[in-house]
C-alpha cells in the first residue's frame, strides 16, 4: 500500500490555512506535513521537506505564488504544485501552467475540488476547476510540444533567466539575492550579461521585451 501523500500549505493567511488543513487531515489519504505564510517560506519548506503536493495561493507576499512555483519545480521538480486563486481568467490558468504548476483551483470552488486537484497533479494528471475551460489544458500541451523558434532569451543561463523574470516583475536587487541566495554583485552581473545578450538598454526596454516574448502580460495584473 503506498503511504499518504504529503502537502505542504502556502497562504498568507493563517485562518485559511487551518481550514485546508482540517479538510485535508480528514482525507485518509492524505497528511498536512508543513505550512507557509508567504512565497519565500514556502520555498524554503519545500526544500526541507520535500512535500509530494505543495498547494499555494496565487497571491502571497515575498514571493507569489506564480515566482514560487517556478523555484519550487527546479529545486524539487518531483513537487507537484496546485495553485489557488480567485482570478479565472485564461491568461492567469495558462501563465501558471507555464510556470509549472499541474493544478488551478478558483477560491470560490467547494473543497472538494481542493482535494481531487491535490490527488490528480499527486497522479501526474493536470486539474483545474470545474468553472474553468478545460480545453485550456490541450492548447497548453500543443503549445508545449511544438518547439518555438529560439529566442535570446532562450540563450540565457538557468540563473539569468531567474534574474531577468524577478527585474520584471518588479523585484529588487536586494530581494532577488535574497531569493536566490547570492551576492547582489551576483545579481548585478547577471542583469548586466542579461541586458547585453537581449541588446536591452534600461529597464523600460526589459519590460517591453517580457511582454512581447509572454513572461509577463500587463493584463494580468490590472486588477490586482
Amino acid at each position: 500500500m503506498e503511504g499518504k501523500i504529503r502537502v505542504l500549505i502556502a497562504d498568507d493567511h493563517a485562518v485559511v490555512r487551518e481550514g485546508f488543513r482540517k479538510v485535508l487531515e480528514e482525507q485518509s489519504d492524505m497528511e498536512v506535513v508543513g505550512e507557509a505564510g508567504d512565497g519565500l517560506q514556502a520555498l524554503k519548506k519545500v526544500k526541507a521537506l520535500t512535500p509530494n503536493v505543495a498547494l499555494l495561493d496565487i497571491a502571497m507576499p515575498e514571493l507569489t505564488g506564480l515566482e514560487a512555483v517556478k523555484l519550487i519545480k527546479e529545486a524539487v521538480p518531483a513537487t507537484e504544485v496546485v495553485l489557488l486563486s480567485m482570478h479565472n481568467k485564461d491568461a492567469y490558468v495558462h501563465l501558471a501552467l507555464s510556470s509549472g504548476a499541474k493544478g488551478y483551483v478558483l477560491k470560490a470552488s467547494p473543497s472538494s475540488e481542493v482535494v481531487e486537484a491535490i490527488r490528480k497533479v499527486h497522479g501526474g494528471e493536470y486539474f483545474l476547476s470545474s468553472k474553468i475551460n478545460s480545453q485550456l489544458i490541450t492548447s497548453f500541451l500543443k503549445r508545449q510540444s511544438e518547439k518555438p523558434p529560439e529566442s535570446g532569451y532562450d540563450l540565457l543561463s538557468d540563473r539569468e533567466q531567474q534574474v531577468f523574470r524577478f527585474l520584471v516583475e518588479g523585484k529588487s536587487t536586494s530581494d532577488i539575492a535574497d531569493i536566490l541566495c547570492i551576492s547582489t554583485k551576483t545579481v548585478e552581473k547577471h542583469r548586466a550579461n542579461t541586458m547585453k545578450k537581449l541588446d536591452l538598454h534600461n529597464m523600460v526596454s526589459m519590460v517591453k521585451y517580457a511582454i512581447k516574448i509572454g513572461i509577463i502580460g500587463p493584463e494580468l495584473w490590472e486588477d490586482v
